[in-house]
């Protein structure tokens, strides 16, 4: 929930009369007719500010389905879409919303928040509700209040019944036919072992298993309809289900969103369990740990295994929780449960609706999505930023990564070279950050609406969600191969280390010194913080680096080139080459770690080494 900190939760309303609803984009579920307050004079009329990629908002649009239904002769409620980011400013955007999140009343698309200003509305989600004489009695900030608005839908009917100003019968409900498509709005894929594919049908509330074209359907598991109910693949149901993560027994483990619980599939028969949550929405003061069917889930988006656990992306509440399947326990992992980008030791970070996971032997990676951010889980327990800069610094823009921009991404994916594929959801891309370069860049554009990607072989495989499909893309070629060197990690000295590249021209050649310095050394880290000394570029091939242990663990980038020519008595014209090696340390500034780093720049077969503690085959 974007500022609702800083709103009061609950505000009582003189009699004011309430604005008229306006906005540029028109309206959604009413068959083209547009709405007055006026025209609905004798209503109850319940306005939801809400925008689609506010976990809160979704909370809300859930919590309202129950009320509206036991009212729905005297109250309309009205969502009026009040965007954050420059996606949701896309009247086709926020009609896809409402399809995927089966919104089933009359939504306002206001573009430019003219009734958002009108209402001196401050945070998402916002209900304000409109008595039958058109003023406004209460305003909510916050998810949670549906029980005390009907409290006051029952008092306001039975209010205005004996007045003699309460009007009822149904409002007309007219939601556009949706297109026949395989897959509908699909969340995440997942690469099975047998070369299959297995997706989130998310509006369907089913997974669907794919063959290796990633379009021929080969099964669906579960009913097709909402519900929490365990069973066969033919009568189960879920959610809106969402992260999809192999458990070490061949089963998979399901994120089923709007059920607020995990389930499992057992592939072979398609028989449907469930291993945590109870159905209902974490609450603040409820349990944070204990057994996995005892405590309350918030929104879980996504899942992965790493360490013995399965981690969990708990969007609803920003954070990160484990489950145990060896006691059969969840628990919270990271984050405060404020809404933020802070970091420091996993218990006082904070996170902002994480939604998709990764692990590389960096640690486990979080695509933060409502701060734009890409975050790490490192082994030791600290979160740290890549990318992103807060929940109001979004964009598009590739570069060093402290100066990159995402838009809202809700999938990572790890690369084979160690690097991550980011969906970056509202900016219709598949990005990559490279952790030794701390560079960004963007992989592909003209993705509708990306929210996960799984690696096949040579290639990526993207969910675009709003296309209801899967698209496969090749990956370049320097990032198809893993590289050695992420492997393992060197426990280097605290301070004072030297790096050492090793180079003799290959025989019947000698450096070309002919313009100047025949070598170059570049050194960087990632972070950046991790040198306190020796990064930049030389021409000497020797280097002094002063590391900071207060950093922790981080990547060593090491580019060497060398200059030779052929030479010899008989040489005339002698042919020149150009030697250059890239090399990615993974290092930890440890008390008495090694001092010395040495890596072979081998002009003979273009071989490379690193030494230390470990050797480091050049990429």
């Amino acid at each position: 929930m974007d500022d609702a900190a800083s709103a009061p939760p609950v505000r009582r309303s003189a009699r004011v009369r309430a604005p008229e609803p306006a906005g540029k984009g028109g309206w959604l579920n009413t068959g083209g007719d547009g709405y007055t307050l006026a025209g609905l004079r004798g209503r109850i009329v319940l306005l939801d500010f809400w925008t689609f990629a506010c976990i809160n908002c979704l909370h809300v649009v859930d919590e309202l389905r129950e009320l509206e239904e036991r009212h729905r002769d005297t109250l309309v409620v009205i969502g009026v879409h009040s965007p954050k980011f420059p996606h949701e400013t896309e009247h086709a955007a926020v009609a896809d919303a409402v399809e995927r999140y089966a919104v089933r009343h009359p939504v306002l698309d206001d573009p430019e928040l003219t009734t958002w200003t009108q209402y001196a509305v401050r945070a998402w989600p916002t209900l304000v509700v409109v008595d039958p004489e058109g003023y406004v009695v209460a305003t909510y900030s916050g998810e949670g209040h549906a029980p005390e608005i009907g409290r006051l839908v029952t008092e306001l009917e039975a209010e205005h019944a004996a007045k003699g100003t309460l009007r009822r019968g149904d409002l007309p409900y007219a939601p556009p036919e949706p297109e026949p498509t395989v897959l509908r709005f699909p969340g995440k894929v997942l690469r099975l072992p047998s070369g299959t594919f297995l997706a989130g049908d998310t509006t369907r509330h089913q997974l669907v298993e794919l063959a290796e074209d990633g379009e021929t359907v080969l099964r669906r598991i579960g009913l097709g309809e909402r519900g929490l109910t365990d069973g066969a693949a033919d009568t189960a149901r879920f959610q809106e289900p969402q992260g999809l993560a192999l458990l070490p027994d061949g089963a998979v483990a399901v994120a089923d969103t709007v059920n607020h619980a995990l389930r499992r599939v057992d592939l072979a028969s398609g028989e449907v369990t469930t291993l945590a949550g109870t159905g209902s929405p974490w609450h603040r003061g409820d349990a944070v740990s204990g057994a996995a069917r005892e405590v309350n889930l918030s929104s879980p988006w996504d899942v992965t295994w790493w360490r013995d656990r399965l981690w969990i992306a708990m969007a609803g509440i920003h954070q990160l929780w484990t489950y145990d399947p060896a006691d059969g326990t969840v628990a919270r992992a990271a984050g405060t449960g404020e809404e933020g980008l802070v970091d420091g030791p996993a218990g006082q970070a904070l996170f902002a609706q994480p939604s998709g996971l990764a692990v590389t032997p960096r640690g486990l990676w979080v695509a933060d999505s409502e701060s734009s951010a890409l975050r790490l889980l490192d082994p030791d327990g600290r979160v740290r930023t890549a990318v992103g800069a807060g929940l109001f610094a979004f964009g598009h823009r590739d570069g060093p990564a402290d100066e990159a921009l995402l838009q809202h991404p809700l999938g990572v994916t790890a690369l084979p070279d160690g690097s991550l594929a980011v969906s970056d959801t509202y900016n219709h891309a598949l990005r990559r950050y490279d952790p030794g370069t701390g560079e960004v860049s963007t992989l592909a554009t003209d993705l509708r609406e990306p929210s996960g990607a799984v690696v096949d072989k040579g290639d990526v495989v993207v969910v675009e969600s709003a296309r209801h499909r899967l698209t496969r893309l090749r990956l370049p070629a320097d990032v198809v191969s893993p590289p050695a060197a992420e492997r393992s990690v060197t426990e280097i000295a605290v301070g004072r280390v030297r790096l050492e590249v090793v180079f003799e021209p290959p025989p019947g050649q000698k450096l070309d010194t002919r313009d100047g310095p025949a070598t170059r050394l570049l050194v960087s880290a990632a972070p950046p913080a991790l040198l306190r000394g020796g990064e930049g570029a030389g021409s000497e091939l020797s280097r002094a680096l002063e590391t900071d242990p207060a950093v922790g663990p981080g990547v060593l980038h090491v580019v060497a080139t060398a200059a030779s020519c052929d030479a010899g008595p008989d040489v005339l014209h002698p042919a020149c080459h150009v030697h250059r090696r890239e090399w990615r340390l993974p290092v930890r500034p440890v008390a008495g770690g090694t001092d010395r780093l040495t890596v072979e720049l081998s002009g003979a077969d273009g071989a490379g080494g690193a030494s230390g503690q470990t050797p480091y085959p050049s990429l």
